[in-house]
């Protein structure tokens, strides 16, 4: 009892084992799974790969069945809070197989007829031509990786301030933002400029940051997974949701998250309106978070 009364409200919603129901994350998960299993059983007789899809979800299932059981352990409640973040991985992961690894059309023609209709220009190939700058190049790449940082942080700070409710907030946010990007790669895949038009050259990629760029995009970029900007969307959701836990931490995430979003068109890894659409996904993510009940 004088544990109890200790503990922090957050902790104590760990701690203490209570009947287990679906949170929001976890019925999103299954929705998503449901919608690509039946995908995958579609296009599996012209890509037969997609049936592996077909078991692995299969598993995915039993996993969200195991860690919201009643009565869990230490270990599996800190699972059942982490668990979507991982999933997270292997779900980007299959796009390219749902995809045909790019064998499927694409919609970038129709992007970029949206892009001269509201620029008058393509800025993702024009941008760092007009104004190339290794200064610039040396921030806007660093910007780009900070992706990384911007959806990390958020949930280490506020685990360590013990905001429970918020880390499940966080993780909600982040979850809707990248399945949401994932069904338009899946149904209106669009390739994007990093894989439409040549690559940069010259001084403007000479420098450390642009090269770490390019060296983690050839091991683990999606073909299709341009509109909308997914980092966009992930980075402006956990901004806000670390807003919503933290001023501090939404304030600390707030720059690098407009400089990730300046440098995704200008570094030409995504159409100015794949940015758009990220931040418009980014908002009605977070949103939509703050309105669902996350303590179960």
């Amino acid at each position: 009892m004088a544990l109890t009364t200790m503990a922090s409200p957050a902790l104590a919603a760990i701690a203490v084992p209570t009947p287990a129901r679906l949170r929001p994350v976890e019925r999103l998960l299954l929705a998503y799974l449901a919608i690509v299993t039946l995908l995958a059983v579609v296009r599996a007789p012209d890509h037969p790969l997609c049936w592996w899809l077909v078991l692995s979800h299969a598993l995915a299932v039993v996993l969200i069945a195991l860690v919201t059981r009643p009565g869990l352990g230490p270990v599996g409640r800190v699972t059942r809070e982490i668990y979507p973040l991982i999933l997270l991985l292997a779900l980007y992961s299959e796009l390219d197989v749902l995809n045909a690894s790019g064998s499927l059309a694409v919609h970038d023609a129709a992007v970029q007829r949206w892009e001269l209709w509201l620029f008058g220009f393509e800025p993702s190939r024009e941008w760092w031509q007009r104004a190339p700058s290794r200064f610039w190049s040396t921030l806007m790449h660093g910007a780009y990786l900070s992706y990384y940082f911007i959806l990390s942080v958020p949930a280490v700070w506020l685990m360590l301030h013990r905001d429970l409710t918020a880390v499940r907030r966080f993780i909600l946010s982040v979850m809707i933002a990248f399945v949401s990007c994932y069904l338009f790669f899946l149904f209106y895949p669009v390739a994007g400029p990093y894989y439409t038009y040549p690559h940069p050259t010259g001084p403007f990629v000479d420098n450390a940051m642009a090269r770490m760029v390019y060296a983690a995009l050839a091991r683990g970029s999606s073909y299709g997974a341009a509109f909308p900007s997914s980092h966009v969307a992930a980075a402006l959701a956990a901004t806000i949701a670390g807003w919503h836990g933290s001023r501090r931490l939404g304030l600390l995430l707030l720059v690098p998250t407009i400089l990730l979003t300046v440098s995704v068109v200008y570094c030409q890894m995504h159409y100015a309106v794949d940015a758009i659409g990220g931040v418009l996904v980014g908002v009605l993510a977070a949103a939509a978070a703050a309105r669902l009940r996350t303590e179960a």
